[in-house]
C-alpha cells in the first residue's frame, strides 16, 4: 500500500462534488435586477428587511428548524459562526437579558460534552477557557443518568449535542433522552442545551429518524429558554455559500437580536431568495435529499462491506452503521487508535487525528477513529476501507504480540 503512493482523504465530512452540483440551479434562480424583490417587496441587494431574514426562507425551513418563521434566523453560510456568537454573547452579556456574564463567575464555568463529538464544537470551548466535561452516548444518545447528576453543578452553563445522526456515532437521541433533556433541573437558571440539528435531513435510508422537537418539550417541561436550535443548509446546497439557520424562544430571539444589531446590519438575503425560490416548498427540500442519498449512500454501503469481510470475525473493531448523516465511527482495540491512524497516513490514506472526537483531543481509552466518505469517488473510498482494515489488524496484531511479551 505505500509503494502505491496513493493520496486518499477521509478526513472532513464535505459533500462530493457530484452533490454540490444538484444545487446549480441557485445560479439562475434570480436572473437580473428586476428579479431581487422578495415576496414583501424587500430589496434583497439593498439595506432592508427583517434582521432575521426573508419571511419566505424562514418559513422554508420551519419544519427543519421545529419552530415557526417568527421564532426562526437566518444567517450567513455557518451554522458554527451563529453557535460561537451565542457563546460569546452569553460569555460577554449573559445567557439572558440582565443576567450575569458567563465569564464573570468566580470559577470556571463548564460545557458538558457527549462525546465522540464534534471537534468544532469543542474548539469553540477551548478557545475560551470554557472546561468540558465529556459525557458517554449510548448508543441513544448521551448517558441521561451522568448528565442528571452532573447539571446539579451551578457551574455547568451549556451542553452540546448533535441529536439526529451524531457526528460521528450517526445516532439518533430517542425520545426518551430528548424529554429528559428537557425537564431535568439544572443548577445554573441560565443553563443552555446547543443543540446542532446539522444533519436533520441528511438521510441514508428511503425515510428519515424521527426526533422529538426538543423546542416545544422544553416549553411543555417549563424550560422555554433552555433550547438554543442550529442548522445548515452546507450540506443541503453549496457548502460555502449557503445558510445557516438558528431557532429560539421568543425571548431567546429577542436576546440573540439585540447583541447581533452590533455585529451586522444584516445578512445576503440574495442568497436567502436564490434558496426560497430553488426549492419553494419542504417537499423539494425532502426530494432533493433522496437525489444526495442516492449518491452518497453507496460510499457507506461501501465501507461496511470491506469492514465486514476484513475486521467482522477478527474482534479487533467495531464500528457504526448509520441511517443518516455523513460519518462511521470506528472503534480499534483499546490502545490502537493513534497507530491505527500512523499506520493510516504512512501509506497514504488521511483520517482526523485520533482523539479529536473528544474534548482537549484525548480519547481516554485510544480506540475512535472517524471516516468520513462521502467526498472521494467511491472506487477511492474502498481503497481508503481496505487501508484501514489493514492498519486496524496490523496496530492490533502488533499489540497483542507487545501483550504477550513477544518482542519485534
Amino acid at each position: 500500500m505505500k509503494a502505491a503512493g496513493r493520496e486518499l482523504n477521509l478526513t472532513r465530512g464535505k459533500p462530493a462534488t457530484e452533490q454540490v452540483a444538484l444545487s446549480d440551479a441557485l445560479l439562475t434562480a434570480v436572473t437580473g435586477r428586476a428579479d431581487c424583490l422578495a415576496e414583501d417587496g424587500t430589496d434583497c441587494t439593498n439595506y432592508y428587511g427583517s434582521p432575521q431574514g426573508l419571511i419566505e426562507t424562514r418559513r422554508l425551513f420551519a419544519p427543519i428548524m421545529g419552530a415557526p418563521p417568527e421564532q426562526i434566523l437566518i444567517g450567513n453560510n455557518s451554522s458554527l459562526a451563529l453557535m460561537h456568537d451565542a457563546v460569546v454573547f452569553a460569555l460577554l452579556t449573559g445567557a439572558r437579558d440582565g443576567g450575569e456574564p458567563w465569564s464573570r463567575s468566580r470559577t470556571p464555568i463548564a460545557f458538558l460534552c457527549p462525546a465522540p463529538g464534534y471537534d468544532r464544537h469543542f474548539s469553540i470551548c477551548e478557545q475560551y477557557g470554557i472546561r468540558m466535561i465529556p459525557v458517554r452516548l449510548t448508543g441513544h444518545g448521551p448517558n441521561m443518568d451522568d448528565v442528571e447528576r452532573l447539571v446539579a453543578d451551578p457551574q455547568i452553563k451549556g451542553m452540546w449535542c448533535v441529536p439526529k445522526y451524531s457526528n460521528p456515532t450517526g445516532e439518533t437521541y430517542a425520545p426518551e433522552t430528548v424529554e429528559r433533556l428537557a425537564r431535568m433541573p439544572a443548577a445554573a437558571d441560565d443553563f443552555r442545551v446547543f443543540w446542532d440539528n446539522a444533519y436533520a435531513v441528511h438521510t441514508l435510508t428511503e425515510t428519515l429518524d424521527d426526533l422529538v422537537n426538543f423546542m416545544d418539550a422544553c416549553a411543555r417541561a417549563g424550560h422555554p429558554d433552555r433550547a438554543l436550535i442550529f442548522a445548515s443548509t452546507s450540506k443541503i446546497t453549496y457548502a460555502q455559500a449557503g445558510l445557516g439557520l438558528f431557532a429560539a424562544s421568543p425571548t431567546n430571539m429577542a436576546w440573540y437580536l439585540k447583541r447581533l444589531a452590533s455585529r451586522t446590519i444584516g445578512p445576503d438575503k440574495l442568497n436567502q431568495l436564490r434558496h426560497a425560490r430553488m426549492f419553494g416548498d419542504a417537499a423539494a427540500i425532502d426530494r432533493h435529499m433522496q437525489r444526495q442519498r442516492r449518491l452518497i449512500a453507496p460510499k457507506f454501503q461501501a465501507v461496511q462491506d470491506v469492514f465486514r469481510a476484513r475486521l467482522g470475525s477478527t474482534g479487533a473493531a467495531r464500528w457504526t452503521e448509520p441511517r443518516g448523516g455523513y460519518f462511521i465511527s470506528l472503534d480499534v482495540m483499546e490502545g490502537c487508535a493513534k497507530r491505527v491512524a500512523m499506520l493510516a497516513k504512512d501509506c497514504g490514506v488521511a483520517v482526523v487525528p485520533a482523539g479529536r472526537t473528544f474534548p482537549y483531543g484525548r480519547d481516554p481509552n485510544d480506540t475512535n477513529l472517524r471516516i468520513a466518505p462521502t467526498f472521494p469517488p467511491i472506487e477511492e473510498v474502498r481503497q481508503a476501507a481496505q487501508a484501514m482494515a489493514t492498519c486496524t489488524l496490523l496496530a492490533v496484531t502488533e499489540k497483542l504480540l507487545r501483550d504477550r511479551g513477544v518482542n519485534d
